[in-house]
C-alpha cells in the first residue's frame, strides 16, 4: 500500500503542474482586459501555485475542511475550462478525468496517511 501511496502522490504533483501548465498556455494565446499574453504566461501559473499553496496544498496554511476542497476545484476547473477555450476539448476532458481520478485516490485512509503530520519530523 505504501508504493501504491506514494504513487498516487507523484500523480497528484503531476496533476498540479499540468494544472498550472494549462493556466500558462492560456496566458500566452489569449489576452485579457488587454493584458498581452507574456504578461499571462507567467502571471497566471503563478496565481494558480500560489493560490494552490495558500488554500489547496497539505500544509496550506489557510486550509480546511471547506476551504481545501473549493480551492482545488476552482484550480483545477479553471485550468480546464482555460484547455477547453483553447479549443483542447480532449486535453480539458483529459485533465478532468484525470484530476478527479487522482484526488480521488489521494482521499484513501492509506494514502492520507502518507502526509500526515507525525510531530517527530
Amino acid at each position: 500500500m505504501v508504493v501504491f501511496g506514494w504513487l498516487v502522490l507523484f500523480l497528484v504533483f503531476v496533476d498540479e503542474i499540468a494544472a498550472v501548465a494549462a493556466f500558462g498556455v492560456w496566458g500566452w494565446e489569449s489576452s485579457v482586459l488587454g493584458v498581452p499574453g507574456w504578461v499571462l504566461v507567467w502571471l497566471l501559473p503563478v496565481a494558480a501555485a500560489s493560490t494552490w499553496y495558500w488554500f489547496a496544498s497539505p500544509k496550506a496554511p489557510y486550509g480546511g475542511t471547506v476551504v481545501r476542497p473549493v480551492a482545488k476545484v476552482l484550480v483545477f476547473g479553471l485550468a480546464c475550462l482555460a484547455l477547453w477555450d483553447l479549443d483542447h476539448h480532449a486535453w480539458a476532458v483529459a485533465l478532468l478525468v484525470f484530476s478527479v481520478v487522482v484526488n480521488g485516490l489521494a482521499m484513501l485512509p492509506g494514502v492520507r496517511a502518507l502526509t500526515a503530520d507525525r510531530g517527530n519530523g
